[in-house]
């Protein structure tokens, strides 16, 4: 089982050449598969990671079924916060857990579902030979390390891998 201190990190650099080479994919037409959640709430200003989805910590908890099923394609998924010290690493430990538990159950689309045949037990559809839909995909989840006051630092005014960003309330630090 996940825990805070087994959550992966990912740099600031190596997040951008994902990105990079997400949007290239998508230029291409095809679908990209890395989603960047935001997780800040009222300090979700000054500019985000371009494409990134701001979910605030209040809501997470509500949205998370939700969000598993919409990122449940997604090969990869970047948690992020201000600092990623605790809402960042904390909602993406949640999240791990919320997949974890729908993958058991069977609510996620690609899981074998469960028939009753004939009044019998419940047996997977591949039992009763149906034919299953594909498996879930595999997903690595990490947190954005120094979150996006170290994204920004390095990559504010990029407009490529930025998008809001307002110099003017960054340069004197974040507090």
């Amino acid at each position: 089982m996940a825990t805070i201190g087994t959550l992966e990190r990912v740099s600031a650099a190596s997040l951008s050449k994902l990105l990079l080479a997400a949007q290239e994919i998508a230029a291409a037409g095809d679908p990209t598969t890395v989603a960047v959640i935001d997780v800040r709430d009222d300090d979700y200003i000054g500019g985000h990671i371009k494409g990134s989805q701001n979910v605030p910590s209040r809501t997470l908890d509500a949205m998370l079924p939700t969000l598993v099923r919409q990122l449940q394609d997604k090969e990869t998924v970047v948690f992020h916060c201000a600092l990623s010290q605790q809402r960042g690493p904390g909602a993406a430990l949640r999240y791990i857990r919320e997949r974890e538990r729908l993958l058991a159950s069977g609510k996620l689309d690609g899981e074998s579902s469960k028939a009753r045949i004939d009044g019998k037990e419940d047996r997977t559809a591949a039992e009763v030979g149906v034919e299953q839909a594909p498996a879930v995909a595999e997903q690595k989840v990490y947190v954005l390390d120094r979150g996006f006051v170290g994204w920004q630092e390095v990559y504010g005014t990029d407009e490529r891998l930025t998008e809001g960003y307002r110099k003017e309330l960054w340069q004197d630090g974040y507090y």
